[in-house]
């Protein structure tokens, strides 16, 4: 078991597998190599987005505007989203098949109606942090282990974030799956490998 290390597990909700509002290709598949991971960590962290209905994120919540259209956000550049992980919804609840009682903290996250938030450790207003690398740091964790949903987005930022809060930091890559929006994937692993961000696999760790 990895002491000194903290798993991060990202938004293994149902609006992000298949049949989900914002599906990524295959996200299920992560969730039982996500449960072989999680008994080889001291930490286990769980991270939910949990958004408010009409979310500004939403292109719902804007006229005449579609799903994957970008606007500028008194932050910057935001990316609109069909609704997902309304909080109370369906879409919202964890997995079914993930093994959440390994977990010693479920961060909730995007709870502000006005501000996307993407990363465990920092909204994307890039100023409101979460919690997290405090509360990381109080436990003696050096190294942070990221997987789930979806590797270009909230795993990554996450992971930027990480290495930006002084951890070593690996990204799990059969424990993720991509969105890949016009090449966002390629783009995700350049900044990460850009960030010290390192990868490894499952079978490297087990």
């Amino acid at each position: 078991m990895r002491a000194d290390a903290a798993l991060l597990v990202i938004d293994v909700q149902n609006s992000f597998v298949e049949g989900g509002a914002l599906a990524v290709p295959q996200g299920s598949h992560v969730v039982p190599v996500v449960n072989r991971l999680m008994p080889l960590f001291a930490h286990v962290v769980l991270t939910q987005d949990w958004h408010t209905a009409q979310h500004q994120s939403f292109a719902s919540a804007h006229a005449g505007k579609q799903a994957f259209e970008k606007t500028q956000f008194f932050y910057g550049e935001q990316i609109l989203w069909p609704d997902h992980c309304v909080q109370g919804t369906h879409g919202a609840e964890l997995h079914a098949d993930l093994h959440t009682h390994h977990a010693d903290l479920i961060l909730r996250k995007g709870c502000d109606p006005q501000v996307d938030s993407y990363s465990a450790f920092m909204h994307a207003d890039r100023t409101s942090l979460t919690g997290l690398a405090s509360f990381l740091k109080e436990r003696s964790v050096r190294a942070v282990y990221c997987c789930g949903l979806a590797t270009d987005f909230c795993v990554a930022w996450t992971a930027i974030d990480a290495r930006a809060a002084g951890f070593a930091t690996y990204v799990v890559e059969d424990a993720c799956r991509a969105i890949d929006l016009n090449g966002s994937l390629a783009a995700a692993w350049h900044a990460m490998t850009n960030a010290g961000v390192q990868r490894t696999t499952s079978a490297a760790l087990t």
